[in-house]
């Protein structure tokens, strides 16, 4: 087995000098091929554009866009929809892209080649920046005809901005449509509740949590009322009592006077109204009007003892009136009072049994309010509710047309074209120069690879550590060459070198 050692770089490149003109030659068959190939290949000429996204010309801060799609994801949806079969097709028939090919590619093809040639790229944001909002993109329109690339790529852009503009008016005009509708049936449920809330005030009236306060001093004024119509009534009642007494015994003097009664009567008399006025002392002061009354009477009776002489008084005792008994002005006077007391104890009775009823209907309230507080508060809780979803959709319906109104005047987020599409002088596919480039590199790539391959075949010995490789001894000796350059010359691209002829014969002689 024949075995390779390893060259230098030196070795390398008198090599690639050796085989200089093959190596030059395929560089310039390959610079000659991709020239060739790309004056054959048709020409491709780009239509470019850039397109911004401007910012609304309100702040969000005043108004709130409806729209709050990503502008990313915005791109892909309308580039989906700008891209379809349907716009291609329209594109394809308005401007015949490809009117050389129209007769024999079905138009399923041309709209496939039409889609491939228009590229949508997004713009990154600016280093730096803190938004991470998508800045614009660029659409670049790839076609033979020059004209026909800037046409459509203008079609396009206008495209992006027509429907950016539709999408945002439709999305916003739908968002107020269904937040009006949802307003509506919010306000049909917030009336439902502010009617049964009603109803229920009106059927619980005075027992509400906010009345709670209001019939607990209502029924603390109430029973203190009462307590003093009872206090009156009771007064009221001695009165009535110590008047029909009082009555009682003027009627009886009167009495007494017609039928001849005795001293000892007047005298009973007069004990008895003593013995009453020691009791009511013992309940009231002196200034009491019972007190007052009752000292009265006794003075009275005790006038009248002294202005009738016993005799009369004994001389009469058996003798019967000959006259009708007129009362007196005291009897009158006691009636009177009477009379007067009596319906006054009518009317604290009628008012203690309504202070009663009063009372009897608070303490029913207040018995009942923690039932009604609980039931009144399920109801407010909805009531609640219904009135802040309300006012939110309210909010939110009127924040939504106000941003309708902004999308109607075109004065929200809305695409600009900067550089209009460019009508290109000079074709962006092929580019002679890199073609050429690359064949130059291909060539030269199998430039050397044929010197590779030449080289692996080429069994020359050319080297002292070509000889020492391929017989495995060391070299005694080398002999140079005296002759002419070119007789080395010629020599050298013979199988062996003159030097190594004496080695060569030195391993023949070991070896016999």
């Amino acid at each position: 087995m024949e075995v390779r050692r390893q060259m230098s770089v030196e070795e390398y490149f008198t090599l690639l000098l050796r085989r200089k003109w093959l190596l030059l030659t395929m560089a310039v068959l390959g610079a000659a091929a991709g020239l060739l190939t790309a004056v054959v290949i048709p020409a491709q000429y780009t239509s470019h554009t850039m397109v911004l996204v401007e910012e609304p010309v309100v702040p969000e801060g005043y108004v709130k866009p409806v729209v709050s799609e990503d502008v990313n994801q915005r791109l892909a949806s309308m580039q989906g929809q700008i891209l379809s079969r349907t716009r291609l097709q329209d594109l394809v028939e308005r401007f015949n892209p490809y009117k050389k090919d129209a007769d024999r590619v079905p138009m399923d093809e041309m709209i496939e080649r039409l889609k491939k040639s228009i590229k949508v790229a997004p713009l990154n944001p600016m280093p730096g920046t803190m938004s991470r909002e998508l800045p614009g993109f660029t659409v670049d329109v790839t076609l033979r005809d020059p004209h026909l690339a800037q046409q459509i790529c203008n079609e396009i852009s206008s495209m992006f901005r027509n429907q950016n503009i539709h999408q945002r008016q439709k999305q916003t005009e739908e968002t107020t449509e269904f937040l009006a509708k949802q307003l509506e049936e919010a306000k049909a449920k917030l009336d439902e509740q502010d009617a049964r809330v009603a109803a229920f005030k009106k059927q619980h009236m005075g027992a509400l949590p906010d009345d709670e306060r209001t019939n607990v001093t209502l029924l603390t004024g109430l029973t203190t009322q009462l307590d003093a119509v009872t206090q009156g009534m009771n007064q009221a009642r001695q009165e009535k009592t110590f008047l029909e007494s009082m009555l009682n015994q003027q009627l009886a003097l009167l009495k007494a006077s017609s039928s001849g009664q005795s001293t000892q009567t007047l005298e009973q008399q007069l004990q008895n109204l003593r013995n009453q006025l020691a009791v009511l002392q013992q309940s009231y002061t002196d200034k009491h009007p019972s007190v007052i009354k009752a000292k009265q009477a006794i003075t009275q009776l005790e006038k009248q003892m002294e202005a009738t002489p016993a005799k009369d008084l004994s001389a009469a005792a058996g003798q019967k009136p000959a006259i009708p008994v007129i009362e007196t002005p005291e009897i009158q006077h006691y009636r009177a009072q009477l009379h007067q007391q009596e319906l006054n104890i009518s009317q604290k009775t009628k008012q203690q049994e309504d202070l009663q009823r009063e009372i009897r209907g608070l303490q029913g309230k207040i018995e009942a309010s923690p039932g009604v507080q609980q039931e009144f508060q399920g109801l407010t809780r909805d009531y609640q509710t219904a009135f802040s979803f309300y006012n939110d959709l309210l909010k939110r319906k009127n924040e939504s047309q106000m941003a309708t109104d902004l999308e109607n005047g075109q004065q929200s987020e809305k695409f600009r074209v900067v550089d209009q599409p460019n009508l290109p002088e000079t074709p962006s596919f092929p580019n002679r120069q890199l073609f050429t480039l690359g064949g130059l590199c291909a060539g030269l790539g199998l430039g050397v690879g044929i010197i590779h391959l030449s080289e692996v075949r080429d069994r020359s010995v050319r080297t002292r550590q070509d000889v020492e490789t391929l017989l495995g001894v060391q070299t005694l000796a080398v002999i140079s060459h005296t002759g002419s350059a070119r007789k080395v010359r010629s020599l050298g691209n013979g199988r062996r070198r003159p030097e190594l002829s004496l080695i060569a014969s030195s391993w023949k002689e070991r070896n016999v």
